[in-house]
């Protein structure tokens, strides 16, 4: 299915303000002050002394629009400008920069930047209601890797001009964890460090442990790999292996390439704070690809959706999450 950018849900905001409110109330508005969803005591203003869209509820007295309680909330861009921006984040394997977007809506470079992120916040999964990945008879890869610098004192420089780095190569790099669940979703997590107690934290958090985990041969996995029902396989990447039988990491090596391209190609730069953020992104363009079946237009009404409940402000975003 192709996507038509000249729909009128990317040029009028009546348009993109209706199907904002079939997607977010399928039956009908909700007040989102009360929770009311009865449509005989929700009335929507008309008259040229009420902005399109405005309902008020007869039980909290209370009055609301489709933006009242989401990440659009209190935004004085066009409805239409949003759908549009979401479609293109939504649609692009690797993501798209925010130079492009206000280049292609016409907003400035620093607003197309608070959109992006908070298309993201959008984008984000809730792990507490969406249940652990895996499960009886599935397979879990899981895998970290490291991507850009550690921001903060840089390391003390050797004679010879290299960094001095206690800890191995890694030490100022910064951790992500990765679990893909085969043929399913994935989730990665910013780690402040990637060691066994974290590594298993988040796993247990995340991951069914009636699941097969495949790992490398990585110590991080040697006593976690224990508590799986389902048995744990590594893969010796150091001896030239990377696939016996069935046991082996490509999917996630797969999703890690290509969050690293994006990043590299599209994004170029990534402060530590929003890391992430570019991460539920990536997870979330995974989780709903092509090859599950969901198409460019399903993925972006599927951000829309996820829009409810969440509010991000030019002060919330500068606030650390790194783990």
């Amino acid at each position: 299915m192709t996507t038509d950018l000249l729909n009128p849900i990317f040029t009028d905001a009546d348009k993109a303000r209706e199907h904002l409110q079939a997607i977010r109330w399928p039956n009908g508005p909700i007040c989102p002050h009360c929770g009311n969803c009865d449509r005989t005591t929700i009335t929507e203003l008309s008259g040229k002394a009420h902005r399109a869209g405005l309902f008020q509820c007869k039980e909290c007295r209370g009055q609301f629009t489709v933006t009242v309680g989401t990440v659009f909330e209190r935004s004085k861009i066009a409805l239409n400008k949003w759908l549009l921006a979401t479609h293109l984040l939504t649609s692009s394997k690797k993501g798209m920069s925010a130079h492009q977007i206000h280049r292609m809506l016409g907003v400035t470079y620093k607003t197309a930047w608070f959109m992006c992120h908070r298309i993201r916040e959008a984008m984000r999964d809730d792990v507490a209601t969406s249940g652990p990945l895996g499960g009886n008879g599935k397979t879990i890869e899981a895998d970290e890797t490291y991507f850009g610098d550690k921001e903060g004192r840089k390391p003390t420089m050797k004679t010879d001009g290299t960094p001095f780095i206690k800890g191995g190569k890694a030490a100022n790099k910064r951790a992500i964890i990765g679990l893909v669940e085969r043929g399913g979703r994935v989730r990665m997590f910013h780690a402040e460090k990637a060691n066994k107690e974290t590594v298993r934290n988040i796993v247990v958090a995340n991951v069914s442990r009636e699941s097969i985990l495949y790992t490398d041969e990585s110590r991080l996995y040697t006593t976690l790999g224990t508590e799986f029902k389902g048995g744990h396989e590594t893969i010796r990447h150091t001896a030239g292996e990377y696939a016996r039988g069935p046991v082996n990491t490509n999917s996630i090596e797969g999703v890690f390439g290509i969050f690293k391209r994006g990043m590299k190609g599209v994004y170029h730069h990534c402060g530590e704070s929003h890391l992430h953020r570019y991460l539920a992104e990536f997870d979330f363009r995974y989780n709903a690809r092509t090859k599950l079946g969901v198409s460019d237009i399903q993925r972006r009404d599927k951000a829309l959706a996820g829009i409810e409940g969440k509010r991000l402000t030019y002060r919330r975003i500068g606030e650390a999450a790194n783990a």
